[in-house]
């Protein structure tokens, strides 16, 4: 058989990023055998199996001289079994099997099956993307993520004995659909919600300003039932926010067609959840729920039960909106701007405050149970809600409150003038995202001031729970088309920050 040399432009994803990776095929005179060099991972070490048999069930024949296959740049880890098709195509380039345009002009991604069938790998958007990049075009299996790009011609190959066509991949594979989303369906209502007038102007008020959201209340009283609609009142994703969204769930290997259909990601782990699965770890790095919320919401139930670094971890990306995890290899950062809302009861027995349940714990027990959120954690959620159960007769009157729908309209009012006041802003030069631009844009009234003072004063307030307070006064006003902030406003989030009844202040 023919001796040679061939390469093939493949990828690999670390983290969100993916790195453009040459599969280079060398044939030549040595012992049979194929050797796989350049830092691959056991995925990869085990594709010479696959690609075998690969080979041989599409009609070809695998080389019986020495083949070496070396990924570069050589000093970057690898992983995944992404490589399967681009390490046979360029066998089969090598050894003149195959037309050798298949190996330019494109991008390759994909596993092989034993009988030849190419099949899908996480990160197809991504790589997607990553062709993009570098002019060309992009070659994945036929069940891969749909990915809603116009500026980048995508293929769909079936099977690894579609290479027998000439002239490549463009001139032999069809184009791979994108599609058009998920159908949407019965999205949850709050009109399902009866009363909670005030739990629901709270949500409305952290869906127009993207605040953190922390309910307390006993068992039943509807924080979960709250939480679920949250996305119904949220506006769609725009064309960017889908584009980063379904890229962090494409490589996690989550489907993204809700994402392109413009619905926001919510993500409800388990308390039982590791530190590695919620902010991102393993081997490979995965994102975590948090990334996975990215713009969208994260909704932790049962706060209190999480482990106490669990949630200590998630301080940090509440500030920056994103998370930076640290390897003996580097730093991988992945996006995490995303809205938390979390609901615990506020004692163990979980009836602390409730009217007529009695709790059955001592003082020191509530505290301690409280306490497990930590002080830090608090201070980081914008709006603090008390939930109650309702009368049994409005339960029997569920479906007939607020629909999302009207909701909805006074978050996308809010968030309109808001964008209007933020533009007016940066063309008069206020300096974005700081203390003292919070303070400057919210253009307190004197009356508002001197409030929000003497209640700092009394409440000893921190410097950043001044700042938040301010922040949901903003939003407020911003949802009554206020281009000031008056007492009013004011009194309402500080009535959210400063909690009564359950847990306190």
């Amino acid at each position: 058989m023919a001796m040679g040399q061939c390469a093939v432009t493949s990828a690999t994803v670390r983290g969100v990023e993916v790195i453009p990776v040459t599969v280079e095929v060398v044939v030549s005179a040595g012992l049979p055998g194929m050797a796989v060099v350049g830092m691959p991972d056991a995925a990869i070490q085990e594709a010479r199996e696959r690609v075998r048999a690969a080979i041989r069930a599409a009609g070809f024949t695998m080389p019986s001289e020495k083949i070496v296959v070396n990924l570069a740049p050589s000093g970057l880890r690898k992983a995944g079994s992404g490589f399967d098709l681009p390490m046979a195509l360029g066998i089969l380039a090598a050894t003149q099997q195959i037309d050798p345009a298949w190996a330019k002009g494109a991008l390759y991604v994909g596993e092989l099956s034993l009988d030849g069938r190419v099949r899908a790998v996480p990160g197809a958007l991504a790589c997607a993307i990553c062709a993009r990049s570098l002019g060309l075009d992009f070659v994945c299996a036929p069940d891969s993520d749909p990915v809603p790009l116009d500026d980048v011609r995508i293929f769909a190959m079936g099977s690894l004995g579609q290479a027998l066509g000439e002239g490549g991949a463009a001139a032999v594979l069809e184009r791979h659909r994108a599609g058009g989303g998920a159908v949407p369906g019965a999205e949850p209502d709050y009109r399902e919600v009866a009363g909670h007038d005030v739990a629901k102007r709270a949500f409305q008020i952290a869906a127009a300003g993207n605040h953190g959201l922390l309910m307390m209340g006993p068992p039943g009283s509807g924080k979960t039932m709250l939480a679920s609609r949250m996305p119904s009142i949220l506006p769609p994703l725009a064309p960017d926010e889908m584009l980063e969204a379904a890229v962090v769930h494409s490589v996690a290997g989550e489907p993204i067609d809700g994402l392109i259909g413009g619905a926001r990601p919510f993500r409800s782990p388990h308390h039982s959840a590791s530190l590695a699965g919620l902010v991102g770890g393993g081997s490979p790095i995965r994102p975590g729920e948090i990334s996975l919320a990215h713009h969208g919401v994260l909704f932790l139930d049962e706060l209190a039960e999480f482990k106490a670094s669990v949630l200590q971890g998630i301080r940090q990306p509440l500030e920056t909106g994103s998370v930076t995890l640290t390897r003996a290899d580097g730093n991988v950062v992945f996006p995490a701007q995303f809205m938390l809302v979390a609901a615990t009861n506020p004692c163990p027995c979980g009836y602390y405050g409730d009217d007529e349940h009695p709790c059955t714990c001592t003082v020191p027990q509530i505290r301690t149970y409280q306490n497990r959120i930590g002080g830090p954690l608090m201070d980081r959620i914008d709006l603090h809600l008390d939930v109650r159960r309702i009368p049994p007769a409005q339960v029997l009157a569920s479906g007939s409150g607020t629909p999302s729908a009207a909701l909805r309209e006074e978050v996308l009012r809010g968030r309109a003038f808001a964008s209007w006041r933020t533009a007016r802003e940066a063309e008069a030069g206020c300096p974005p995202e700081s203390g003292r631009s919070a303070v400057e844009g919210c253009r307190l009234s004197d009356d508002a001031r001197a409030f929000l003072l003497s209640v700092a004063d009394l409440h000893s307030m921190s410097g950043r729970a001044i700042v938040r307070t301010l922040s949901v006064a903003r939003t407020i006003a911003d949802m009554a088309e206020s281009a000031v902030v008056e007492e009013g406003h004011v009194a309402e989030a500080v009535g959210y920050r400063i909690r009564d009844g359950i847990g306190g202040c």
